[in-house]
């Protein structure tokens, strides 16, 4: 944690108040903390966020629709302009010297890129790993397959849309090196050009022109959209489409595990944000690439690259923007290290998300087994026999990708299958799969589980069923991990019912729901279950009620990037954090019992996440006792710097309400109120997300014996223990909590003027400024 500014000597405050009282009326401060990100952009951030509840409304589950094509107004798609685009993409003579055309470096046989580490440009000759003589460039080439729905082009983002990117390689000096004006010339002296133009262009002045060059690629490359995979067919309800391997694969690519399905979103596979993982630098540069900053961003995006499509990845090795990695299970092996910094390598501003994982051997091949599944060339576009030019065309190849040669295809699995079905219920006994009964259900179905002890991952990829552990007494039916297993149950579904299980002893999750609608989570046991026990995200309402979960390494429930969510009367202790919403809008907290966790109940905005919103949430009615556990968090990630000894924290939110809960033995402090910088340092501007909390109100608790003995984390940063901490940022808060222990020692209260709540800020900031 920072340095808290606050005095650690009360007294200190008679002997400056005059001269801040004076300095109320003469400064010029502002009222609160000033919001540094500009309107515009937090404008931009809050339709980010409702546009991502609105993704979450507008697909089933798994199937998700794809994002609108953006197209710029002035460059409309036809077919004719589509053909010419097709045309000038395999024409060398887009290049200064004739004999580079985009295919030299983006094949549609080789996955649309080049199967080489590094391009090749300028004076090259040959295709694809045999191409040789030319000007190396300093990146690989990505694929053109669905690149109409990136964000940005390029690994560095510097291209804004097709038609932008489209022109930067033909006018580069190292790759086709053409002078635009010597291009328009060239193409108006070929008769075949002038007809096609004509029919394309022909109600400009001048149909022929660099732009209109690169408004037919971009419309041509607009086509090449993969979306009839494996996957996809699975995802649309074919649950056959994906075989044992390749679903084992699915669920470990969306484990916290491995965490691939946090920066690879679907449906495209990809995440327009740019990530810092670490990757090592190549030998042959004169700087080292550093990515994103290049751009914009400055030490926040030092080497930070686009996150790329993983659809036809299998297509396009070697790997990443430097393609250092020639195999899927060389990326994997670096994950699971870690990324750069478990192999030496220093990266202050790495991804928050790049922490070791382990794998073993036949999970690891699942994993690559489930991203050749992404693969599609239904859409791959013929190579023209002739261009208009007469220049000779690139020839087709074989795919030369490492990872192919190196794919060993998974195994047919036959074995014998018996479900016992009465009705609409399916029936499950010890000794019998838990998910032969799941794949056989169907919506309106109840899959009712008998007490015993079942080691399986239950894949829950189906909507509109019931799963029903049958509860005798203290008896029930248990899902055990063995400590080896990721998962206890792990899917996308909308309009679920999960009750009656208990879940032990895996690695990542007790029970994850990702993208769906109206998910119920009922008289559930957790112990143990990895990272998170029970873990809704992406999920548009959310009930989760009379559960126990307990030994989670982060939060014992957890729901993030959701919307309209109930989280009530349940028991969550012996975990880093009891329970936390994350990213969320309209969540309801109550009558829950939260107890010897590091952390009791935590509302969060944290940036580099889908949602860009933590906004009305109410904490209401819950008993918040001991949270005093050691936190025994991973130490790279956010949670291990929630001090032990937190009762409620509230980073990042807006519009919490606080009320009726009953707060009492938290050695740090019973409801603390704070911006992102106070827990993980850094700038305002440099987030994603407005830093500040806003319109908190607190009122109303039963505060008692918190701050006591607080954790070092708060001793260093400044802080005493209070019932009540504050680190002065953010507007609108409000407190009325009197005999409350509280930092500042006057807190903002609803019925305060305007002028009372500037002396009291300007007070505290002076103050606070005095004492460094």
């Amino acid at each position: 944690m920072p340095k808290s500014p606050w005095p650690k000597r009360a007294v200190l405050l008679l002997c400056c108040l005059l001269l801040a009282i004076v300095a109320t009326l003469a400064l010029p401060l502002p009222l609160y903390q000033p919001v540094v990100n500009e309107p515009a952009r937090l404008q931009a951030l809050e339709q980010r966020g409702r546009d991502h509840f609105d993704k979450i409304l507008s697909g089933r589950d798994l199937q998700r629709p794809f994002p609108i094509m953006a197209e710029r107004r002035e460059n409309p798609t036809s077919p004719a302009k589509v053909a010419l685009g097709r045309l000038l993409y395999f024409d060398p003579i887009l290049s200064g010297d004739n004999n580079i055309s985009c295919a030299h470096c983006h094949h549609p046989d080789l996955g649309f890129s080049d199967n080489r580490r590094r391009s090749m440009g300028k004076g090259g000759v040959g295709l694809g790993p045999d191409r040789q003589g030319g000007a190396v460039l300093r990146r690989n080439s990505p694929t053109v397959w669905n690149a109409a729905f990136n964000h940005l082009q390029f690994w560095d983002g510097r291209a804004k849309d097709l038609e932008d990117q489209a022109g930067k390689p033909i006018t580069d000096a190292n790759e086709m090196a053409q002078d635009p004006e010597q291009l328009v010339e060239e193409l108006r002296g070929i008769d075949g050009y002038v007809q096609l133009f004509a029919e394309v262009f022909g109600d400009a002045a001048e149909p022929i022109t660099f732009d209109h060059v690169t408004f037919a690629v971009a419309a041509f490359e607009r086509t090449l959209v993969s979306q009839n995979s494996a996957f996809d067919r699975y995802a649309a309800g074919e649950r056959s489409a994906l075989n044992g391997a390749e679903r084992r694969g699915l669920n470990i690519f969306r484990s916290l595990e491995t965490r691939c399905f946090e920066c690879h979103n679907l449906p495209t596979f990809n995440n327009p944000d740019f990530k810092v993982i670490g990757l090592p630098d190549v030998l042959g540069l004169d700087e080292p690439d550093v990515g994103r900053a290049e751009i914009e961003g400055g030490d926040a995006y030092q080497r930070a690259f686009k996150v790329p499509t993983l659809r036809n990845v299998a297509l396009t090795a070697p790997y990443m923007h430097n393609g250092i990695f020639e195999t899927l299970d060389d990326v994997i092996a670096f994950y699971a290290d870690g990324g750069g910094p478990g192999r030496g390598i220093d990266a202050p501003n790495i991804d928050d998300k790049i922490r070791p994982f382990h794998l073993d051997g036949q999970q690891r091949k699942d994993l690559i087994a489930f991203l050749h599944a992404l693969t599609d060339e239904s859409a791959k576009p013929s190579i023209p026999e002739a261009v208009p030019s007469g220049l000779p065309v690139v020839a087709s190849l074989p795919n030369r990708s490492p990872e192919m040669d190196a794919f060993e295809p998974p195994l047919v699995e036959l074995r014998q299958v018996s479900v016992r079905r009465q009705g609409h219920e399916l029936h499950v006994g010890p000794g019998e799969r838990i998910q032969d009964a799941i794949d056989a259900a169907n919506p309106g179905d109840v899959v009712v589980v008998e007490p015993g002890v079942y080691h399986e991952t239950l894949t829950l990829d189906l909507s509109g069923i019931t799963l029903r552990g049958v509860v005798r007494g203290d008896q029930r039916p248990f899902l055990d991990g063995q400590g080896r297993l990721t998962d206890g149950i792990i899917g996308s579904g909308s309009d679920l019912l999960l009750e009656g299980f208990g879940v032990r002893h895996y690695t990542a999750n007790g029970i994850m729901i990702n993208l769906g609608q109206n998910i119920t989570f009922r008289d559930l046991v957790l112990d143990d279950t990895g990272l998170y026990g029970l873990y809704p995200v992406e999920v548009v309402g959310v009930l989760i009620e009379k559960c126990s979960v307990t030994g989670t390494r982060d939060a014992g429930i957890y729901v993030g990037q959701s919307k309209d969510i109930v989280v009530r009367d349940n028991v969550a202790f012996g975990n880093v954090t009891g329970i936390e919403i994350e990213n969320s809008l309209n969540a309801v907290v109550e009558n829950n019992h939260v107890y010897d966790n590091a952390g009791g109940i935590l509302v969060f905005g944290l940036p580099n996440n889908p949602s860009k919103l933590s906004r009305n949430c109410k904490v209401v009615g819950n008993r918040i006792i001991d949270n005093n556990h050691l936190n025994f968090g991973d130490p790279t990630a956010v949670v291990s710097s929630v001090p032990s000894g937190t009762g409620i924290l509230i980073l990042a939110g807006d519009d919490v309400e606080v009320t009726g809960n009953e707060i009492r033995g938290n050695n740090s402090f019973g409801i603390g109120i704070a911006s992102l910088q106070m827990l993980l340092g850094g700038e305002a501007a440099s987030f994603d997300l407005d830093p500040y909390p806003d319109n908190c109100w607190v009122h109303g608790n039963t505060l008692v014996d918190n701050g006591l003995a607080p954790d070092a984390l708060v001793t260093e940063a400044g802080f005493p223990g209070a019932d009540l901490l504050w680190d002065l940022t953010g507007e609108g808060n409000n407190w009325r909590q009197p005999g409350a222990s509280s930092l500042p020692m006057t807190l903002p209260d609803k019925n305060w003027s305007a002028l009372r709540r500037i002396a009291n800020y300007r007070m505290w900031k002076l103050l606070a400024g005095l004492m460094g």
